[in-house]
């Protein structure tokens, strides 16, 4: 059947077979993957973001294709996660932009439509790349625009662009080393073919299509290897956030953010200006963003401890197949840091994943621990009150023996762990683990964001805080003196111990200053300095 022109409607449905594709065939983009930190999964990525271009869709009550397009620009602008993310995301503002006002499009709307795309993206990137989904998206929309004149049917120019788009996926490798070195096509590239197959799909009313002419050619996925040295990461922190505004300039923000790293993307529209960016410093740009308005979904990875828990991880499945073992009890905890991985290395957890203040994890995540862990009881340590109801909701969607021990702050997830008798039963663990855990009071130490007034007690942007069981105990401009503050307002009469975890980018000597000072103030406690490694807090303390 030919078809010259799609409705709204029917660019919806387009739209709902892109991302069911997309989702069925993430797993396959994910494995593409090479570079050497996991600054999330390009087909996950990829995913999520265009389920929340789709969220948006379906929330229309009048679907012309203009604004079925422009609905999945702004859902993808709020959605989108990682550098794979962004850049659909802005291939959907510029195909909007094409088709804004428009009830109906044939193929030149489309041709010029993925040309404004492929235009717009690459100017969202500072510095883009080829070899990458940039380069796909380009190809794609040249083919169209030569083809579009002559080629009325839409289901056949489609056809045409997926299969030129396979053409150019298919010498990624050639443009970047890493790729060829790793055998396999670029992820994001994979990711966005999976995309327009699937609204071809839907377009044709079919579930399925058969992929020989589209499928790049098969090659075998290969993990990062294990000997990349993490030293080399110049910038160790993957931070991503929205801006709320209505005097931003992205342009102008984005040269400002030049300084403090790379992977650098800075784009905007309707209000909101959505950042990523490879930092070492990440509260300075935090800082600088709230300079133009509010943020939300902040999101802030340590790259270089992320990739050993994957290497650690993938370790543990190796070890557990040789042993081919079935323990009774096995953890699953949530870790913020290198030096806080460490300790729960030496405590036996059998599965670490990564996240915390700036990056819960998903159900999914959690989901996924549990599944590869084997133990008859596994018990999931959440270590912060914002990824309890995640791990819950993972324990029942799992077949297995889950037990979730709410611990909401690492102190206590190590408590929990260091109070465990795997000779006794389960029940009673948790008894007596919980009774631990009453016992350990945890403090952060971490510098505010703006202005605010907390329980009568006046905080401006960039004061140091001390943070107590959900309380501001104590504010002032130097770190240890806000510390030593903090720990002299809640430790008791009856506290023995005081463990320092000191993060990223403090000083040792620092941490080694503020313990002999504890140990001065509170002779009758033990004071351990430990690296923990964590972001954005400069001390977490337990006080047990």
């Amino acid at each position: 059947m030919k078809v010259e022109n799609i409705d709204g409607t029917m660019l919806k449905k387009a739209f709902i077979g892109a991302a069911k594709f997309l989702d069925d065939n993430k797993e396959e983009v994910n494995a593409l993957n090479v570079f050497p930190v996991p600054d999330g999964d390009t087909g996950t990525n990829m995913s999520l973001t265009i389920k929340s271009a789709v969220k948006q869709i379906l929330n229309l009550e009048e679907y012309s294709a203009g604004k079925v397009a422009m609905a999945a620009s702004n859902g993808s602008l709020m959605g989108a996660r990682g550098n794979s993310g962004v850049i659909l995301s802005q291939l959907f503002r510029g195909f909007a932009n094409g088709l804004r006002d428009k009830e109906s499009v044939n193929t030149i709307d489309l041709a010029d439509s993925f040309k404004l795309a492929s235009d717009t993206a690459y100017k969202a990137v500072m510095k883009p790349t080829e070899g990458t989904i940039l380069t796909v998206a380009r190809g794609c929309a040249e083919y169209a625009l030569k083809i579009a004149k002559d080629e009325k049917d839409i289901i056949v120019f489609m056809k045409k662009v997926i299969e030129e788009g396979n053409n150019v996926l298919n010498k990624t490798p050639d443009m970047l080393p890493v790729l060829k070195q790793a055998g396999v096509v670029d992820a994001g590239g994979k990711g966005l073919i999976c995309v327009l197959t699937g609204a071809y799909n839907a377009v044709t009313n079919r579930e399925e299509i058969v992929l020989d002419t589209f499928k790049p050619e098969v090659v075998e996925h290969k993990s990062v290897p294990y000997d990349i040295d993490t030293a080399n990461i110049k910038f160790g922190y993957c931070t991503e956030f929205i801006i709320n505004t209505d005097k931003g300039d992205p342009e102008k923000f984005r040269n400002i953010l030049t300084k403090f790293g790379d992977s650098l993307m800075v784009v905007g529209g309707e209000g909101l200006i959505k950042v990523h960016i490879h930092t070492n410093n990440p509260g300075e740009v935090l800082e600088d963003a709230l300079k133009l308005g509010e943020l939300s979904d902040i999101k802030i990875d340590n790259m270089r401890y992320q990739h050993k828990h994957i290497i650690a991880n993938e370790e543990y499945m190796e070890t557990k197949k040789r042993n081919n073992t079935i323990k009774k009890y096995s953890f699953i905890t949530v870790s913020i840091g290198e030096g806080i991985d460490t300790v729960f290395n030496e405590l036996n957890v059998d599965y670490i994943i990564p996240g915390g203040q700036t990056m819960n994890p998903s159900t999914e995540n959690i989901l996924n621990a549990i599944e590869e862990v084997e133990g008859e009881n596994i018990i999931v340590l959440p270590n912060n009150g914002n990824i309890v109801l995640a791990a819950d909701q993972a324990k029942e969607l799992s077949d297995k023996n889950v037990y979730v021990f709410p611990t909401k702050t690492i102190p206590e997830g190590i408590t929990a762990l260091l109070s465990f008798n795997p000779e006794i039963s389960i029940e009673e663990n948790l008894e007596i683990m919980k009774e631990a855990v009453d016992n350990v009071k945890t403090a952060q130490v971490t510098y505010a964001v703006r202005d605010t007034e907390i329980n009568d007690k006046k905080i401006n942007k960039d004061d140091i805080i001390g943070i107590s069981e959900g309380e501001i105990v104590s504010i002032g401009s130097d770190i240890e003196e806000v510390s030593f503050q903090l720990l002299n307002d809640i430790i008791e009469e009856d506290s023995s111990l005081i463990t320092i975890f000191y993060g990223n980018g403090t000083e040792e000597d620092k941490a080694i200053e503020l313990s002999q000072k504890i140990e001065e103030k509170f002779e009758d406690c033990d004071v351990e300095v430990v690296f923990g490694g964590q972001p954005l807090y400069y001390y977490i303390f337990s006080i047990e």
